[in-house]
């Protein structure tokens, strides 16, 4: 009887199992196995024996929710500073638009796309996974919509896809009052086996010179811990590709005054960069990504698509700030160009700020010119003395160096008093000129917007040149006046040779920023007026 009993309930519990199976089944119970998209091998494989495979660092992922691939189609971030349209397929971008900056100094000038129309057709912002590109072999689905952000407001667009056994979540966040996005990449391992990924991000950007400004070229920039800032503008040479192994701050795309760049969290990326078609190329690669299967590895970085602004770099990882460069003499042109930008904002114009500035330095400086201006006067009335040496040593250059210099200890008289005030004046001028080259804030900045009487955009954009060559060739004629009036000192031959410098001056002024140029005329002004005084008082 006991053993009918076993037999039966043996029985029993095999009808339970395999109907519950096929019931559950059938009323969608249980849950579906992951779908698999196949995709086309692209990538090249190496000939060399493949890279060891490191630990994965690596988390155990949660479990995959079916996914469901979708066509592709466009989402807009809209926020008060950009318009950035990226695609559902890989996430790429497709154009990023600043909303407070033209393309060009015109009234019906587009605004600056960081990305533009040809470097739009290369993905911007694709991942590659072991090559592939996965934004085209990749199957993808979208999680949000258009996204409007006001001041203070954030928000996120999520896009996965499947690669070759490998789910891929690529979260982007967006802060409406920064330039900055920030992407967490999740690559999940969806098979059965361990898997050693490369991982690259990357970046495509058009020219992003400026028309009529020779001085603003579009470069390909990077910052190591090991070498600082480095940049590359040659298309020759990125024509033929550049790379670097250290590990990289950040890389991006740039020009004096906006700049595209990818600053990952993790530093250990190695750089790729190339010109091609027009586009500037770069990716960051990291390899040896080791995932355990059922595990996910994850990634972080920081993409920045904007001005070069202080306030807004500072906000940004990895030392980004150091992009604002204002080369050598930094340490004059932040202070000089923090000074323009104060008294802009009580004239509201910076042409009439960079006058300001120069009466300012003339201020500062006034002393030491008064100074050089009795040197001269007293070299001028020595002249005398000198040409007797000259001429009772004519045949002893040594003998008659050795009595001038004599001269000069007898009278306290300094031979290069007169020279001072200019030497010291040039660290100035190089320290405005990269302020006028570098901050955006010049850029476009008007000071006379037409020609007097006429229609003609004059001293419209001060980091460019003069476009009719006016304010250089003034320039030119007041320091050709400004020599007229100074004492003469010298041989005649020397006294010639002065006077070639203001038509040498004029000539390097004429392509130089209108901003620069106004600055050394009012500055020969200033000074003219300053003889004229010393002169009445003489």
């Amino acid at each position: 009887m006991d053993k009918n009993r076993v037999i039966i309930t043996v029985v029993l519990c095999l009808v339970i199992t395999v109907g519950w199976n096929y019931l559950a089944e059938y009323m969608g119970w249980l849950p579906q196995p992951v779908e698999q998209t196949a995709v086309q091998e692209t990538a090249k494989t190496d000939s060399k024996a493949p890279a060891k495979v490191q630990p994965a660092q690596n988390t155990p992922a949660p479990e995959l929710p079916v996914f469901k691939a979708e066509n592709g189609r466009t989402v807009t971030v809209d926020t008060p500073l950009y318009t950035a349209i990226f695609h559902s397929n890989g996430g790429v971008l497709q154009s990023f638009v600043l909303k407070n900056y033209k393309a060009e100094n015109t009234p019906d000038s587009p605004k600056v796309d960081l990305i533009g129309k040809p470097a739009s057709a290369f993905a911007p912002l694709g991942l590659l996974i072991d090559g592939d590109r996965t934004w085209e072999n990749a199957a993808w689905s979208l999680k949000g919509s258009d996204l409007t952000l006001e001041n203070g407001k954030n928000g996120m667009l999520v896009f996965v896809g499947e690669v070759n056994g490998l789910r891929i979540e690529r979260e982007f966040s967006f802060t409406a009052d920064t330039y900055t996005i920030t992407e967490k990449t999740n690559i999940i391992n969806a098979g059965t086996s361990p898997r050693n990924v490369r991982l690259d991000y990357t970046l495509d950007a058009d020219s992003m010179a400026d028309a009529g400004n020779p001085y603003n070229k579009t470069r390909v920039a990077w910052f190591t811990d090991a070498e600082g800032l480095d940049t590359e503008d040659d298309v020759e040479d990125l024509g033929n590709g550049i790379s670097s192994t250290l590990p990289m701050m950040w890389a991006g795309v740039e020009s004096n005054y906006f700049i595209a760049a990818i600053a990952p969290k993790s530093a250990d990326l190695a750089l790729k960069a190339k010109f091609q078609s027009g586009v500037y190329r770069i990716a960051l690669e990291k390899d040896n990504i080791g995932i355990a299967p059922g595990n996910l590895s994850t990634s972080t970085a920081t993409y920045y698509f904007g001005p070069k602004i202080t306030k807004y770099l500072a906000a940004a990882p990895n030392t980004l700030s150091a992009a604002e460069n204002y080369g050598f003499f930094t340490v004059l042109a932040v202070p000089m160009l923090k000074m323009i930008n104060f008294f802009e904002q009580y004239v509201g114009n910076y042409g009439v700020a960079i006058i300001l500035l120069t009466i300012l330095i003339k201020i500062a400086f006034w002393p030491l010119s008064r100074k050089s201006y009795k040197s001269m006067e007293s070299m001028k009335k020595l002249q005398p003395m000198m040409q007797k040496i000259r001429e009772k040593y004519a045949d002893d250059r040594e003998k008659q160096n050795a009595e001038v210099m004599a001269l000069y200890k007898t009278y306290k008289v300094n031979p290069v008093g007169g020279c001072l005030p200019m030497v010291i004046q040039i660290p100035v001028f190089f320290g405005l000129y990269q302020a006028l080259l570098n901050a955006i804030q010049l850029r476009h900045a008007s000071f006379i917007d037409f020609l007097p009487f006429t229609n003609m955009p004059w001293l419209s954009d001060l980091s460019a040149p003069d476009p009719y060559y006016i304010t250089p060739i003034v320039m030119g004629a007041t320091m050709l006046l400004q020599q007229l009036l100074s004492p003469s000192t010298g041989d005649p031959t020397q006294r010639k040779m002065m006077l070639i410098m203001p038509v040498v001056f004029t000539f390097m002024f004429l392509n130089f920023p209108a901003g620069l140029v106004v600055y050394w005329l009012v500055n020969n002004v200033l000074s003219i007026f300053q003889q004229w005084l010393m002169l009445r008082k003489a």
